[in-house]
């Protein structure tokens, strides 16, 4: 029996928050436009347009640094019930073409178009109309991936932003996972990346020419069989309609064992950094922070911390998790893997409105 190919699209909306400033706000457009905290307290950038990237800023990036590589931006506070509303439209729109849909946030989802509701056997026609229908309905725009699963799809809606619309074929994705920058392949984050570059992996060719066993025993099974499995164009995961987040977290093996608590304090803060920025980007808070120490004889421990009010702050994710690492024996004893999480989402009803910060003391 001959497999049939999946048809999965990955929409990701452009400079989201930014963009839907810019569109309420006629002044704003053609400028640099910051959405974030404030960057004289310490604020971090959710989002930018795309004239302020042009400078440099990025999200995660601290608001302090964005003034200073963008000082004419305009910075503005993050208004997530606008964003919300914005988002049902979108996800609306999606259901006209299929039930089968995956949110990964506010701004982006994937959809599985095999089977769809205008019974319309190209998926790049119908990603082409869902562009439209956006566009339409909310005067944005929005990138697109198109892939046979949702790996690809998820890349390919990456590489021509903003507007764009990336096809990979089945015939085209192990020449095109080749040539990827390494930092390019989702999942691999700055810091793993990073890691990856020092094994003298640069390019997708470079990962594929380590055998699974190498990949288990360097980053453990889970991101070992992941790595395997990604530069080869293999992902079976279906697009799950009912599918909620549970946890975000970031982690890193060495290629050395570490014991240098400079160094230790360093991987932690840059491990902070990402997934407070994936958090902001998903439009996400957590309640319970959580790291992880893997030493030098494989012994793994996790400590862990909860609020009651849910956060994701950089720097409260950042001293939380100093405070729990200073509960394990890393630096005594030599490390081999760090890892910080944050989980226990609150229901979406809980995820407006103002929050108050707890210091533990």
């Amino acid at each position: 029996m001959i497999k049939k190919i999946r048809k999965i699209i990955h929409i990701d909306m452009d400079a989201f928050y930014a963009a839907v400033e810019q569109r309420d706000n006629p002044e704003l457009r053609g400028k640099a436009v910051i959405v974030g905290g404030d960057p004289e307290k310490r604020g971090v950038v959710s989002t930018c347009s795309y004239e302020a990237r042009k400078f440099g800023v990025h999200s995660a990036l601290p608001g302090k640094t964005a003034k200073r590589l963008c000082p004419h931006a305009v910075f503005l506070p993050v208004n997530m019930k606008k964003y919300k509303a914005v988002s049902q439209q979108i996800r609306q729109i999606f259901s006209e073409f299929t039930d089968k849909i995956e949110p990964l946030s506010l701004d982006e989802a994937f959809l599985d178009v095999t089977e769809n509701k205008f019974k319309c056997p190209s998926a790049t026609i119908l990603a082409l109309k869902i562009k439209e229908r956006i566009s339409q309905v909310t005067g944005l725009t929005a990138s697109a991936g198109v892939s046979f699963n949702k790996f690809l799809a998820k890349v390919a809606s990456d590489m021509n932003k903003p507007d764009g619309l990336t096809v990979i074929t089945p015939a085209e994705a192990e020449a095109f996972l080749e040539d990827l920058p390494i930092e390019k392949f989702f999942g691999i984050g700055k810091v793993t990346a990073a890691r990856l570059k020092s094994m003298g992996i640069s390019r997708g060719r470079d990962l594929k020419h380590f055998e699974l066993g190498d990949l288990i025993e360097r980053f453990g099974s889970k991101s070992g069989e992941y790595y395997y499995n990604i530069v080869r164009g293999h992902d079976e995961r279906e697009v799950e309609s009912e599918w909620e987040r549970k946890s975000l977290g970031r982690e890193t093996t060495f290629q050395e064992d570490i014991s240098d608590l400079r160094q230790i304090h360093k991987v932690i803060y840059e491990l902070s950094e990402e997934v407070s920025g994936l958090l902001k980007r998903y439009g996400l808070q957590g309640r319970t922070v959580t790291v992880k120490v893997r030493y030098e004889d494989f012994k793994t421990v996790t400590r862990s911390q909860s609020f009651s009010n849910p956060i994701n702050e950089l720097e409260f994710i950042f001293s939380t998790s100093l405070e729990l690492l200073s509960k394990t024996e890393a630096g005594k004893r030599k490390v081999r893997l760090l890892g910080v999480t944050l989980s226990n989402f609150p229901p979406d009803s809980e995820r407006s409105g103002p929050v108050q910060l707890e210091f533990p003391f």
